[in-house]
């Protein structure tokens, strides 16, 4: 490499060290040691490296880069300032203040250029997985030689910390099995956590590891640009695996008395030591001046950016050209527009009855492929069980990725991270399937991906005790109300095969994640739930049948439970009781509707307000008032024939009239 560039470069590097300590010192808060540590690679890669347009971020033949280690942001929001993204040095100033683009974790629908939220450690490892295998899946349906139109790279910045949780594994191993090459893991190897020195808790060779994974493995000095540009141009051309960068560095590199150290990782730096690190490096001693000459290279930079643009805009527009039908489903995918027809089409697709919940969706999902191209689903190894498989498309498989079913093998957590990576290539619509009891093992991505506003639907199937023998073990109890806690989920847990149909329509419409609830036994396809999406899921909750007269019971139940609610309205109706049956296949949906229509539903006096559900009472006061009654289970399953359960735990007529009529 040029010595005039390494000088530039070096300067770039120290620039970064000082907006991050002085960002991380002014909020009082946050973590130094990673920017400091990292500043030449990153100086390298957003200066030489990366394949992207500040002006465009959102530019479908970009290279993406993951901030696995969150933790680490400044580094991240100093490459996207100096770069000439939608960041100014005042955002930089607010770093970690209230309403800031700068965050003290990435986060993606806030900031331009944060390619995924991350900060729960590992997590980004994942999201970069999926990341890399939708641009696969991209480029093996719409590349050609002569129209390479994804053609890039998923870069990933991962710590210690990421490298041992459990989740970079699982991810790791799934990417190594499918051959990514596309994807490049640079590990900042510095040997050190915040609780101390790693050798106290990790001894591995990761580098083995990776080996073992099926991974390529490269090894450099973080602080040698000739390094990085040879090791960077190999995998540019010659990648075939995905890669792993070992990255050795110092933590806080630049600081006189906590480089190397945990000192350096989580805490600022302290205003001595700042000055002290700026006297070393010759920075400015005033906040952060950032030297003219820097903007001027990145401006210059941004210039050969724009040209990558627009040179993949010209390959576009005769790819149009000289293939409309591909471009067509190309804008498809892009678009993610839902057909016109999508209810009616839905409205008469046949169903059998009675019919599981998880085998209804099935039905749905092999009708949306044929009308949703981005459209791409998987399974942890359970696809045979949670009904997840298209059987009209081919699986993905090593080296084979014009498939549309992935088989993630028994990685949930992994799945889910994925499943968000394969959303934020910004043409596929990602669902993944497992037994409900096993969201607990996704939960943390689930979350990320609400806080995200990443469209997502998870296929959560065996949803409740009824599932049998199983026993407690997979048997979900307190699961509905946990997922219906995480903000901005949209939790379904439909009735039967017409409301499964319907929140299908929900699902696709919502621009966030939803998790479908779904039985494993076969359920009866009420007539009473046969109505527009705009009049029954839509609204969340509905009147499923009216009562007499004034009512003596409004039962409000969800999923399976609802038929059951049916028959226990039936009996309290041979008794001379008026009742109300009410559906409420999702909690989010209704309470977004208007005062008017929720006093319709639930309003006035309706009597005793009974809940029916196979899950925890808690919550349900919000909706049958401190003097309702709850049918609820409130203790884990048992293993037993579904019959069994039923007497066991109060959930048929008999024992549900005994509980109301004393």
């Amino acid at each position: 490499m040029n010595e005039d560039v390494k000088k530039q470069l070096s300067k770039i590097a120290n620039t970064i060290r000082q907006l991050s300590m002085e960002a991380v010192q002014k909020a009082d808060s946050g973590h130094p040691g990673l920017p400091m540590g990292c500043a030449e690679f990153a100086a390298y890669f957003w200066g030489a490296e990366l394949r992207h347009n500040p002006k465009n971020p959102k530019w479908l033949g970009r290279d993406r880069f993951v901030l696995s280690a969150g933790h680490g942001s400044m580094l991240l929001y100093s490459m996207l300032h100096l770069s000439g993204y939608n960041l100014t040095i005042d955002d930089i100033k607010s770093f970690r203040q209230l309403h800031s683009k700068t965050p003290g974790h990435p986060e993606y629908h806030i900031t331009e250029g944060v390619e995924a939220t991350t900060g729960p450690l590992g997590q980004g490892v994942g999201n970069a997985v999926g990341q890399a295998l939708g641009l696969k899946i991209l480029s093996t349906k719409f590349n050609s030689a002569d129209f390479p139109l994804f053609n890039n790279k998923v870069f990933c910045l991962a710590g210690d910390g990421c490298i041992m949780e459990g989740i970079s594994s699982e991810a790791s191993s799934l990417a190594g099995h499918l051959q990514l090459d596309n994807l490049i893991l640079v590990y900042d190897s510095n040997k050190v956590c915040l609780d101390g020195a790693l050798p106290e808790c990790c001894s591995e060779d990761t580098k083995k590891r990776y080996e073992a994974y099926g991974w390529e493995t490269y090894e450099i000095d973080g602080y040698d640009f000739d390094q990085m540009e040879k090791t960077f141009n190999h995998l540019r051309i010659h990648q075939k695996r995905p890669a792993l960068v070992v990255m050795h560095t110092i933590i806080g590199k630049g600081s006189p008395h906590k480089a190397g150290t945990s000192k350096a990782h989580g805490s600022p730096l302290g205003v001595e030591e700042v000055e002290e690190v700026k006297k070393l490096l010759g920075l400015p001693e005033e906040n952060f001046l950032v030297p003219q000459s820097i903007y001027t290279f990145f401006e210059q930079r941004l210039e050969k950016c724009k040209e990558m643009e627009q040179k993949w805009k010209e390959l576009y527009r005769r790819f149009a050209e000289l293939k409309p039908e591909l471009e067509k489903e190309f804008s498809l995918m892009v678009e993610k527009k839902l057909p016109a027809d999508l209810e009616k089409k839905l409205h008469e697709l046949k169903i059998k009855s009675p019919i599981a919940g998880r085998s209804a969706s099935q039905d749905v999902l092999n009708a949306l492929g044929d009308m949703l191209p981005c459209l791409i689903g998987g399974s942890a190894d359970l696809s045979g069980s949670d009904r997840t498989m298209m059987t009209k498309f081919p699986l993905i498989a090593p080296g084979k990725f014009n498939g549309r079913n992935i088989k993630y093998g028994v990685r949930e957590f992994a799945m889910a991270a994925a499943a968000t990576g394969l959303a934020q290539t910004d043409m596929i619509l990602p669902f993944i399937g497992t037994f409900l009891t096993f969201s607990d093992y996704m939960r943390n991505a689930i979350r990320l991906a609400a806080l995200s506003e990443i469209h997502v639907i998870y296929q959560f199937t065996h949803d409740s005790i009824f599932l049998g023998e199983d026993g407690p073990t997979h048997q979900p109890i307190e699961h509905y109300m946990s997922l219906r806690t995480i903000p901005n989920l949209q939790v379904i847990r439909p009735a039967d095969a017409n409301e499964v149909k319907m929140a299908w329509v929900a699902a696709l419409k919502y621009r966030g994640p939803t998790a479908l609830l779904l039985s494993r036994q076969n359920l009866p396809t009420l007539e009473e739930t046969n109505v527009p999406y705009d009049q029954g899921m839509g609204k969340g909750a509905y009147i499923l049948k009216k009562e007499n007269r004034k009512p003596d019971f409004c039962l409000i139940a969800t999923g399976s439970e609802v038929s059951l609610a049916m028959d226990v309205a039936a009996a309290l109706e041979q008794r001379d009781k008026s009742v109300r049956v009410v559906s409420m296949p999702c909690w989010k949906l209704f309470e977004e509707q208007s005062d008017d229509y929720k006093n319709q539903v639930l309003g006035g006096d309706l009597g005793k307000r009974v809940s029916i559900e196979a899950g925890v009472s808690f919550g349900w006061s919000k909706w049958i008032g401190p003097f309702g009654i709850s049918i609820a289970i409130d203790t884990f399953g048992a293993s037993a024939p579904m019959s069994d359960l039923q007497a066991e735990f109060g959930f048929n007529v008999d024992d549900i009239l005994n509980r109301l009529l004393g």
